[in-house]
């Protein structure tokens, strides 16, 4: 039964095939009081087949209706061996002991106002159940990082490294015993409590380090963030494994810490409300620095694995900072293949591309390369939606005689440009940049496009021609004269899927004093002409 979002309690014994079908993940709840796990078993119990078909606790509260509870009385008798009669298929109110009746079951109807009293009185031991889940997710993060060898550690800050691993390992230990123990003694309670600062501390800190990193790349360009995830890689592997022992530190403490008042709560009201302050607050914490560290460690997983399809560059070390020695700076390969696993587990990596639907290249050319590397530009839920590669101007006449053997050398020059369309953006690059640095020249977002045009005649060479207009550039591709019209007309409608003029461009362009400046501006010769008429005129430039 959901009980929460993303968490569900069960009740009985749950098979091992169920788990397994499910994907489920249980949860250590050893902090749960023997009590505690009776009254929410009793209380979800009461409404359980409501529960289980309207999805989830919070929908049966709202509306549950024509749900009955046996009395205790009767749940006693059925305990010890009675069975309800049965007619029909259905079972009757009779209670059967050796054959004979000893007992009417006693039905109690559960209404919403009952439901929402039983919400309210097992709401601090769900919100135990969702911290220690919090717990139990860091928790799996923080091992999951395991990759992060002794060899990119001991590059970094050894005394702060120290000094966190003793924190967690000490709250740690708490969690352990208290498990054991179903509850937090006042020894153990007294002594994380007493490092309660300490602890807020090194998770401040690493959070602020990995929020410097995030805000650092967002005033960047694609050439400055690269450099930037280069120069640091290192200390961002760190900075992001440091944060998630903090947090998982942290997450414990307040665990243990609501553990306690939970108890206390038995005899204090405020001190049980307190539980759900606890679990709200930590529950905003580690969103809030999960966020950030997924953001971060994507980027910089990102620009690995384009860096590991380069040629060349896997065993490089990377560019590291001046004061480090050429010794102590890692290979993108031992960064990646440190980093790899937590990436993972934050965020599923994107599956490998297939080719689009709508190709636009050489038949020679192979499309496979280059969507190895584009596969890690795309952003998450991003779909490739087609792919072109235009003609190289400065050798595109002899196309036409020697096909076969120039293709595969014309991917090697400068002049090609690579033109990727997703549901999103137009990617734009030079494919020997492309290939050989994992540069992009342009990016341009779908809303920009204005207008498309794919002229039915070819040029003076017979290669077929699209025009981009957007609201910034103007955009020619020339293709080879092999590629055939159709193909071009089909990327030209994706394309075109996107053409639009805002309100606000089209308001402008129609006003009398745009008109009158643009007048001035060309002098007389063109002031006789409308906006439209220097428009349409206006040269395109070639993007190849």
């Amino acid at each position: 039964m959901e009980v929460r979002p993303g968490v569900a309690v069960a009740l009985g014994e749950v098979p091992a095939e169920l788990v397994a079908e499910l994907e489920l993940d249980p949860v250590d709840i050893g902090l749960l009081s023997v009590d505690d796990r009776t009254r929410i078993s009793e209380a979800l119990t009461s409404i359980g087949s409501m529960a289980t078909v309207g999805g989830s606790l919070a929908n049966t509260f709202a509306g549950v209706e024509g749900v009955y509870r046996l009395s205790d009385i009767t749940r006693a008798y059925l305990s010890a061996g009675g069975t309800l009669a049965v007619k029909d298929g259905a079972n009757l109110g009779g209670v059967f002991v050796n054959g004979r009746i000893v007992h009417q079951a006693r039905l109690i109807p559960v209404t919403a106002v009952s439901a929402a009293e039983v919400a309210v009185t097992i709401g601090p031991t769900l919100a135990m159940v969702a911290l220690q889940m919090m717990l139990s997710q860091v928790g799996s993060l923080v091992r999951t990082s395991i990759a992060l060898t002794n060899e990119v550690l001991t590059t970094m800050r050894h005394g702060q490294w120290a000094e966190l691993t003793a924190l967690v390992d000490t709250v740690d230990r708490t969690v352990s015993r208290a498990r054991e123990l179903g509850s937090v003694t006042t020894t153990e309670w007294e002594k994380v409590a007493a490092k309660e600062d300490t602890l807020r501390t090194q998770r401040e800190t690493y959070r602020l380090k990995v929020g410097e990193h995030v805000r650092q790349l967002g005033q960047l360009d694609i050439p400055g963030r690269r450099q930037y995830l280069e120069t640091n890689a290192t200390p961002i592997i760190f900075d992001a494994y440091a944060l998630l022992s903090s947090l998982k530190a942290w997450t414990g403490y307040q665990t243990l810490h609501a553990a306690r008042a939970r108890a206390a709560g038995r005899e204090e009201a405020d001190e049980a409300r307190l539980v759900g302050i606890i679990e709200r607050e930590t529950g905003e914490e580690i969103s809030s620095a999960l966020a950030d560290t997924t953001g971060l460690v994507d980027s910089l997983t990102r620009e690995l694995r384009i860096i590991a399809e380069l040629p060349g560059r896997t065993t490089m070390p990377l560019l590291g900072k001046r004061k480090d020695t050429k010794k102590g700076r890692l290979t993108s390969a031992q960064l990646l293949e440190a980093i790899q696993p937590l990436a993972d587990a934050l965020r599923t990596p994107a599956p490998p591309l297939e080719a689009p639907g709508v190709l636009c290249a050489p038949k020679a050319s192979d499309p496979e390369r280059y969507l190895r590397i584009l596969r890690w530009f795309l952003k998450n839920g991003e779909t490739l939606r087609a792919l072109g590669l235009d003609a190289p101007a400065r050798i595109g006449a002899l196309l036409d005689g020697a096909k076969e053997k120039v293709a595969p050398a014309i991917d090697k020059a400068s002049a090609r440009t690579l033109v990727a369309v997703t549901d999103r953006r137009i990617i734009t690059a030079r494919t020997n940049a492309f290939l050989g640095q994992g540069e992009i020249g342009q990016d341009i977002p779908v809303d920009r496009v204005r207008y498309v045009r794919a002229p039915t005649a070819r040029d003076g060479s017979g290669r077929p021609v699209i025009d981009l207009i957007t609201a910034e550039n103007n955009i020619r591709w020339v293709f080879d004269s092999e590629v055939d019209d159709a193909s071009v007309a089909a990327l030209a409608a994706v394309l075109a899927e996107s053409m639009n003029i805002p309100d606000e461009e089209r308001a402008l362009l129609r006003q009398p004093r745009h008109t009158a400046l643009m007048a001035d501006t060309a002098g007389e010769s063109a002031g006789s002409k409308s906006v439209e008429q220097l428009e349409s005129e206006s040269p395109v430039s070639e993007a190849g």
